[in-house]
């Protein structure tokens, strides 16, 4: 028997289902694009503080540190950006059509 509620619930979970992996794209593209810039920016400053704090000897193992951090917050801040974006931009566009 045809069930529209149940109807509804699948093209939920498909549209849900393919969040995950359009936000995981975008961001890593995202992430690609301005690790570089940001990493740019925020070294000299980040650096300045630990030469004076811990001495000059752990600079290069700062630096390596410091560009994975940046990369790893800016892929998932912008993956949580994009996934809600995008779950909001389905729900108006459900809205519109409901």
């Amino acid at each position: 028997m045809f069930n529209p509620q149940n109807h509804q619930q699948k093209r939920r979970k498909v549209f849900m289902d393919s969040v995950e992996p359009v936000a995981n794209i975008l961001a890593f593209i995202t992430a690609f694009i301005l690790t570089p810039e940001i990493f740019g920016r925020t070294l000299e400053p980040f650096s300045n503080f630990v030469a004076a704090r811990y001495g000059t000897d752990l600079l290069d193992l700062f630096q390596i540190g410091w560009f994975i951090a940046v990369a790893l917050l800016t892929f998932y801040m912008a993956r949580a950006t994009v996934a809600t974006a995008i779950v909001a931009a389905g729900l108006a566009a459900a809205m519109r059509f409901i």
